[in-house]
């Protein structure tokens, strides 16, 4: 275990009832999590503070429709990395991470060192992030891009 982080206690079923129907409402009130899990209000405000003070949850968010933001269309990218470069392989990651455009960066194992998930409005706007600003990075050998027809799960 990493030196500064927090031993989290082991989660009990209670615990992950409510993870679950946190991540389908992270807005959902307490009064209505309670009625749904059939513990008291204070029950349900204790654990999720607890779950937030052991970072188990790091952030509550909003899930955008991408479509409705003309980003309907997502891509995978698969990287080489070039060790030659002079940057390390996390350097790259996070100078990628920075690009717009760029949802996603994973250091990965196998044939491919980095995937890396992007989002714009069509096939040619996905195809300038790569040419004009992946391709630019310096420490990224090699790209091959996969456009996702449809997204069938998605979670955050």
């Amino acid at each position: 275990m990493t030196m500064g982080m927090k031993m989290v206690t082991a989660l009990d079923t209670t615990d992950l009832k409510l993870l679950k129907e946190l991540r389908e409402n992270a807005r959902e009130n307490i009064a209505t999590l309670s009625k749904k899990l059939g513990i008291p209000r204070t029950t349900v405000h204790y654990r999720i503070k607890k779950l937030v003070d052991e970072g188990v949850i790091e952030k509550f968010t909003i899930k955008p429709n991408y479509k409705k933001l003309n980003l309907g269309t997502t891509a995978f990218i698969l990287a080489r990395y070039d060790p030659d470069s002079g940057l390390s392989q996390k350097e790259v990651a996070k100078r990628i991470a920075q690009l717009e455009g760029v949802y996603e960066v994973h250091i990965i194992a196998g044939e491919w060192d980095l995937l890396i998930k992007v989002r714009a409005p069509g096939a040619e706007e996905i195809g300038k992030i790569v040419v004009d600003r992946l391709r630019d990075v310096k420490g990224i050998e090699q790209t091959v891009t996969m456009v996702s027809f449809v997204t069938v799960k998605e979670e955050l």
